[in-house]
């Protein structure tokens, strides 16, 4: 599919480093962090902000919001509610798959600060026993921040992997950043995540409740 688009690219500064950014007039294709390595600062004290967005006029209009969103997940969380999603043009969005269905389903239904386990997003992905089968897709994340598998934790409560750059330090950072705008801790420091009743950065439900018992991680797949 790639082949086949007219690909524009953009590096993005970020307190993570840089990020690439791949797009055509479709739609996004990929989000990369380039950096490999999780910022030695917390959130608060971010050792670089995003560069502000380019021009649409000079750009696909995809990258153009992607560059946009970049910058307000980083800078002005609050403002992501406002903003559009970037359509989504990878070949993995493209044809229906357990993947597909994952990675949207996690996009609509667990906001900004918010967290959801591997079983709880199986079960919300019509497939509740499929608790590994969504670690296998949340390595297969093309885009990752945008849809954010980062979000997705064990069971027990514990962070899980993180297949992208930086791995689980990285997960851990970006789940700090959402916290902090959320006024809250992430799982492990105390207060778990508990978000607000029909809260959500981009206007989607609010992430499952933890469940009224608890849940063995054990099958649970690693993003």
């Amino acid at each position: 599919m790639d082949a086949a688009c007219d690909l524009r690219r953009r590096t993005v500064a970020s307190p993570l480093g840089p990020i690439e950014v791949s797009a055509c007039e479709r739609g996004l294709h990929s989000i990369r962090l380039l950096g490999g390595e999780t910022p030695s600062a917390s959130p608060t004290e971010a050792p670089a902000a995003p560069e502000p967005p380019g021009s649409p006029a000079a750009t696909a209009e995809p990258l153009a919001q992607c560059e946009a969103w970049l910058h307000a997940y980083f800078q002005r969380p609050e403002a992501l509610q406002e903003l559009p999603v970037p359509a989504l043009h990878h070949p993995i969005f493209l044809r229906d798959s357990f993947t597909r269905q994952v990675l949207c389903k996690l996009l609509k239904a667990v906001s900004f600060g918010e967290v959801v386990s591997y079983q709880q997003l199986a079960a919300l992905a019509g497939s509740p026993r499929a608790a590994r089968a969504v670690g296998g897709a949340m390595r297969s994340n093309p885009v990752p921040i945008l849809v954010p598998c980062h979000r997705v934790i064990c069971s027990s409560g514990a962070l899980g992997n993180y297949s992208g750059a930086g791995g689980p330090g990285m997960k851990e950072w970006l789940l700090n950043h959402e916290g902090r705008w959320r006024g809250q801790r992430r799982p492990g420091q105390g207060a778990p995540v508990q978000p607000e009743p029909g809260a959500g950065s981009q206007g989607a439900p609010a992430a499952p409740s933890p469940p009224a018992e608890p849940v063995s991680s054990r099958g649970e797949g690693r993003g």
